[in-house]
């Protein structure tokens, strides 16, 4: 899949301090490949969900573009006293095609719901610290994830943050991450994924669990 970096980290800190700020292990980056990771706040909400890719010493990271500023402002934050600098990439914003947090959903969901988890594809937890952490690593190691991230095919426009119900119900079992085309990714309880689910009254059908892999 194409990628279209929108932020430049350089410097010689630029590792360490990446390394300290999102949710995989960094170190493992191996040049010209990509990893993904989540950028998290103190609670362990995703702020902005981001592939990395390292390219010597420098770093180009993929993001919604409707974030950008909202991590660089952040980043920069956390830099104080470190040699790293921080590069916005002018490009043409182009539909988003994949599961992605965009402002609308920031800060909405921690990485367990996006499948970040499952086989550490998002999140290490060998690593050293980084913003949330320890509420990450403790629903991993004393508790059990309750939704998941899938894909659900429609004919009808959803907005993020559209909640997910059973028929005859108006109680929430998910969430709508966000549309491309002819589906949408939302999270769901893991309880209620073979049951038949409605957005707006509408049903959905569910097509599978999200892989960033594949």
């Amino acid at each position: 899949m194409k990628r279209t970096s929108n932020l430049k980290v350089s410097g010689k800190d630029a590792q360490s301090f990446l390394q300290g700020q999102l949710s995989n292990d960094i170190d493992k980056i191996v040049d010209g490949s990509w990893q993904l990771n989540a950028y998290c706040q103190h609670q362990g909400r995703i702020i902005a969900l981001m592939w990395v890719q390292k390219q010597g010493y420098d770093f180009y990271l993929d993001f919604a573009l409707d974030l950008q500023k909202v991590v660089h402002n952040r980043f920069k934050m956390f830099a104080l006293n470190t040699e790293v600098y921080f590069s916005e990439i002018d490009t043409q914003k182009a539909s988003i095609d994949r599961a992605q947090v965009t402002l609308a959903t920031s800060e909405k969901f921690i990485p367990h719901d996006l499948n970040l988890d499952i086989d550490q594809v998002g999140v290490s937890f060998t690593k050293g610290c980084y913003p949330g952490q320890e509420v990450v690593a403790r629903v991993h190691y004393l508790g059990k994830p309750k939704r998941r991230l899938y894909r659900f095919e429609c004919d009808f426009k959803v907005l993020p943050m559209d909640k997910l119900t059973l028929k005859g119900s108006t109680n929430s079992v998910g969430m709508v991450l966000n549309q491309v085309k002819y589906c949408f990714f939302a999270t769901l309880k893991i309880a209620e994924e073979n049951k038949s689910i409605f957005i707006n009254n509408k049903p959905v059908k569910l097509l599978k669990l999200v892989d960033f892999l594949s």
